[in-house]
Formats: structure tokens, C-alpha cells, sequence
């Protein structure tokens, strides 16, 4: 904030006002010096106090206009953002725990193995393992095939670190370092896309892999099958970019739990489901339960805190979460935004069954006794 000094001089008090109210405005402090006789000292103390008076009333009127200019938008790109991050993390874990020689664990029967390779498969997407011997691996996205209504272009490497040491997926507490080159993810029906640079790590908390919580009841995978998969995701300055034009910054701290929900059949003709469980565990300017924070596309600073817990499956997808509760909060802004995830059109929470997906996402915001909301569809 430049200062500047403002003489004031009694016989043009209305251009003293005019000139104290215009400081303010245009976010300067200033400094007073006063060439008042002492019999005009009352009249400075009157041009002080209307000053204050006009301070305050031009400060609730930014705070009013804010409020007003409010659309809930940053909500839906932190939303879009986190869901292009899940999708990712469910690729890299999926491709990693499809190869023997990077996963370390046991290899199903002939049967089994068939289906999960189904299941992992990345969509619109090739895998270069010309590196696995340093227990690296990279997945090419096409940026051709629609998925979903999007398609994926770019790289994600993934490297599992003390790889030459012995550490392999299957082990509890391995890490797999995630490098995003271009990892661009464009909604098909209006060419919106949002791309991703950076890197973040996947620690195996409980060991083992996703698809164990799919294995059918059948005695036979008793020891092979899991009761849950627990994963921590880390990533720091991670670059944002939407729609090759606006940038933000973004930094991930998320707990993801899956469990299985409807297992394969003793045939494995079927098609099983698995749940995810998303927490916030990262903690920035003393606040607790974060899943993300940064900044937005405006450069403002925002935490988003997990109030309850988000949940998403692979019937609708990471895209489309089933529930779950956010407040984001941007700096200077004196509301919070209240995201409620698996709403129906007009912003009802829904309970979604198999193949039964919400439309979206909720946004309110309530300043003094006014409140606001806006519904966005999910991408």
C-alpha cells in the first residue's frame, strides 16, 4: 500500500472529504498535516469523523457487492480439479497393481486375472514400460478417445521410489511418485479442459491392491481378498490450468478408503463395484481436515476442509461423487462456501443406487441474513 501525505487547508473542507474519501478508494494510506489555526482544530476532528464514517460505509458496500457478485464458481473448479486428480490416482494404482514385477504380491488364477485386467485398463490410454526395470512405468493418454464424455491427453510417470531396494506396491507403506506432464482432461460437449503439471505421491498405507475388495466370497480367496485398501495422496505446488488460459496453484492432502460394494460372482461375469471414501488430512493457516488449498484462478489464497467425507464409486465414477460436504473458504472474502456434492437438479441430496448417479453439486453462501446458491452439473 503506497502512502501519500494530504495538506489540509480550511477554506476547502468539501475538497479535504472528496480527497480522504478518494484515498481510501484507491487503497492508499495517507498522513496529515495540518496548517489550521488552533481555532479550526474542532473543525479538522469533524472532517476526521466523517472520513470514518465514509471509510465504513464504503467497506460494507464492497463487502454487499461481493456478496452479490458471488456465483459459487470457484467451488465447481476445486470440484472438477479434485475429481481429474481422483481419476488419476485410480489410474496410476490400477496400472501399477496390474504388473507382477512392480505390485510384488500374488498373482490370481488364470480366471480372475482376466477380469481385473478389464477392470484397470485406463480408457483412451497406452502404457510405456520400456523403464520397468527401475520400477517406472508411463501412461499416454490419446486426447482422442471419449470416456465419459471427456477425453485425456498428456502423461502420468510413475515411479515407485526404493524400487532397487526391494519395495515393491504390495507392500504396506510403499510410495508411488506421480509426475503429471500436460495430463489435460477436456469435457467433450463444450471443449472446457482443465491440465495438470506437477507431482504427487500414493503411499500404500494398508498394503495390498484395490481390486482384492472385489474377489468373490468363495472360500478359495479367503487369503487373498481385502477387507478395505487405504491410500494417502501428497502433492505440493501442483500447476492448474483452465481452458489453456487461466492458471491456479494446488496443493492435495487426501485419505482414499475403497472397499468393495458388490464383488464379482463365483463366474466373474459380472460387473462388480467398488467404493472410495475421500477425507481431508492436510492442515494450512489452522485449519484442520483439508483435502486441498492454494490458489484459485483469480490468485486468491482458499483452503477447502472436508466436513464429511466424500464419497464416489466406480459405477458413476470419480467425476460424479455420491455425497459428501465442503466449506471453502477465500481469502478477504467474508462468507464461506458450503458445498454439498450429490444433488439432484434443483439441489436436493439424492440417494444413488447402482448405475443411479447425482446430478451434481450444491454451492450456498450466507452473509449477515442474506444467503445465496447456485447448482452446477458434474462434468
Amino acid at each position: 500500500m503506497k502512502t501519500i501525505q494530504v495538506f489540509l487547508y480550511h477554506k476547502i473542507k468539501y475538497l479535504q472529504i472528496i480527497l480522504i474519501f478518494f484515498c481510501n478508494r484507491l487503497n492508499l494510506s495517507f498522513t496529515i498535516k495540518s496548517y489550521l489555526p488552533n481555532k479550526n482544530k474542532k473543525v479538522m476532528k469533524k472532517l476526521i469523523m466523517i472520513f470514518a464514517i465514509s471509510a465504513i460505509a464504503f467497506s460494507g458496500c464492497k463487502k454487499n457487492q461481493a456478496f452479490k457478485d458471488e456465483d459459487g464458481k470457484v467451488s465447481e473448479d476445486n470440484q472438477n480439479v479434485q475429481s481429474h486428480a481422483d481419476a488419476a490416482v485410480t489410474d496410476a494404482t490400477n496400472s501399477i497393481s496390474e504388473i507382477q514385477t512392480l505390485h510384488g504380491g500374488r498373482v490370481a488364477n488364470s480366471q480372475a486375472q482376466q477380469a481385473m485386467n478389464a477392470l484397470t485398463i485406463p480408457c483412451g490410454a497406452s502404457i510405456d514400460s520400456t523403464t520397468i526395470g527401475a520400477g517406472t512405468i508411463k501412461i499416454n493418454y490419446d486426447d482422442v478417445t471419449a470416456c465419459n464424455n471427456r477425453k485425456r491427453g498428456g502423461s502420468i510417470k510413475l515411479t515407485i521410489l526404493n524400487y532397487a531396494s526391494g519395495t515393491r506396491w504390495n507392500n504396506p507403506g510403499a510410495v508411488l511418485e506421480v509426475v503429471f506432464t500436460n495430463y489435460k482432461v477436456t469435457r467433450v460437449s463444450d471443449g472446457k479442459s482443465i491440465k495438470l503439471n506437477g507431482t504427487a505421491n500414493i503411499t500404500n498405507i494398508s498394503g495390498g491392491r484395490v481390486w482384492q475388495t472385489i474377489l468373490p466370497p468363495d472360500s478359495i480367496y479367503n487369503s487373498l481378498r481385502a477387507n478395505s485398501i487405504v491410500h494417502m495422496v501428497n502433492g505440493s505446488n501442483i500447476n492448474v490450468t483452465f481452458d489453456e488460459s487461466e492458471t491456479a496453484v494446488w496443493n492435495i492432502n487426501r485419505k482414499y478408503t475403497y472397499t468393495g460394494t458388490v464383488p464379482f460372482n463365483s463366474a466373474f461375469n459380472n460387473t462388480p463395484v467398488i467404493k472410495c471414501v475421500g477425507e481431508g488430512t492436510g492442515t494450512n493457516n489452522g485449519i484442520s481436515n483439508l483435502e486441498n488449498w492454494g490458489t484459485t484462478r483469480s490468485g486468491d489464497a482458499f483452503t477447502n476442509q472436508v466436513t464429511e467425507p466424500v464419497v464416489w464409486n466406480t459405477s458413476c465414477g470419480a467425476w460424479a461423487p455420491l455425497s459428501g460436504k465442503l466449506k471453502l473458504k477465500v481469502e478477504e472474502r467474508e462468507f464461506e462456501l458450503i458445498t454439498t456434492l450429490g444433488v439432484n437438479a434443483q439441489g436436493t441430496p439424492v440417494s444413488s443406487g447402482l448405475n443411479q448417479c447425482a446430478y451434481g453439486l450444491k454451492v450456498e453462501w450466507t452473509y449477515r441474513s442474506r444467503t445465496g446458491n447456485r447448482v452446477y452439473g458434474y462434468p
